[in-house]
């Protein structure tokens, strides 16, 4: 089992964004000092309400200088956003800086002000993404990529910079929806399950990934990632009361946001926390933690969980707590299970 660290890099609008990055590398270097695996943060445009946010990519290239040996990951690059000759250049010499230790995380994403932003039509999402995600691996392979659309134009070029990963890095395809979910079992390495759906409909989920999986010929992957909300302390109350309210308003943002509308129908965020965090969120004791994310191993076969226990908002002090036991209490048992 490997444990990772996803690190937020969305603040409040009154937050000084150099202590907050400064902050952020304390806690991969307590990650990598401790033993965690793995690195990864996520990417949004034109944040809304009380929040910003740094890049992804700057962002990332910064950590690397803290996380030593661990993977580092984009968690996800919304791809259809951008131009296939950036997104190939620029993960390949993320792969080089990472000496080879890069997950290329990508995702559709779903919010309509960065699809307009972008220029990116209705109608056009996916057929972006997929084109993107083929464009990147041919200018990752071929002598010679010939292709013309209304996003690129390419005639018999040859990308010189490649990945230090042969063929390239792991692709990680972010997946809410049953159609997305599908999506990724056909175009990537791996789905990298999201954070913000019960257990239960990630079991109903992998079935139609497995399936897809047999459809396609592929076998199922060697590493299969999960994202998990989790706040870890000496007992449930103690982890609600120092993670709860940081969490609750994260998912707040998604709401506004239309992060379920673009989930199952049957997964809405327009509920109290109470009835939000069951089944979903990961609160507790190392105990209580271990138990909740058990189906995670023994029915889905995830041996990759990457941890987000720090949100908008909460004092570096309550993250590190959490990170604490954490590594202490419930990774030694993680690597066991």
């Amino acid at each position: 089992m490997k444990v990772g660290l996803f690190i937020t890099n969305q603040q409040h609008l009154d937050t000084d964004m150099v202590a907050a990055l400064e902050e952020q590398c304390v806690m991969v270097r307590m990650a990598r000092d401790r033993g965690w695996d793995s690195l990864f943060s996520g990417q949004h445009y034109l944040n809304e309400g009380n929040n910003q946010q740094l890049q992804l990519v700057p962002l990332l290239t910064r950590l690397m200088a803290e996380a030593g040996g661990m993977t580092v990951g984009l968690g996800v690059l919304l791809i259809n956003l951008h131009n296939p000759v950036y997104v190939a250049e620029t993960v390949a010499t993320l792969d080089v800086m990472a000496q080879g230790r890069l997950v290329f995380g990508v995702g559709l994403g779903y919010r309509g002000v960065e699809f307009d932003a972008f220029r990116v039509p209705k109608g056009q999402r996916v057929q972006r993404f997929e084109e993107c995600l083929e464009l990147v691996k041919r200018l990752w392979s071929e002598e010679a990529v010939t292709h013309e659309s209304e996003t690129c134009k390419l005639a018999g070029v040859r990308m010189n910079i490649r990945p230090l990963q042969k063929p390239h890095p792991p692709i990680w395809i972010a997946a809410n929806s049953d159609a997305a979910v599908r999506r990724a079992a056909r175009l990537g390495d791996a789905w990298f399950i999201n954070p913000h759906s019960t257990t239960e409909t990630i079991r109903r989920q992998m079935v139609l990934y497995r399936d897809e999986l047999e459809n396609a010929g592929k076998p199922f992957p060697r590493e299969l990632p999960v994202i998990k909300e989790i706040y870890c302390a000496k007992d449930r109350r103690s982890a609600l009361e120092m993670g709860a309210p940081y969490l609750a308003s994260k998912y707040k943002d998604y709401a506004r946001w239309g992060q379920d509308q673009a989930m199952p129908a049957d997964e809405s965020f327009d509920q109290g926390f109470d009835d939000l965090l069951r089944d979903r969120f990961v609160i507790g004791s190392p105990e209580e933690c271990y138990e909740q994310l058990r189906p995670y191993w023994e029915e889905f076969g995830v041996n990759h969980i990457v941890f987000r226990t720090h949100w908008a908002g909460m004092p570096l002090d309550t993250a590190l707590a959490s990170m604490r036991m954490i590594s202490d209490e419930l990774l030694p048992a993680l690597r066991k299970a």
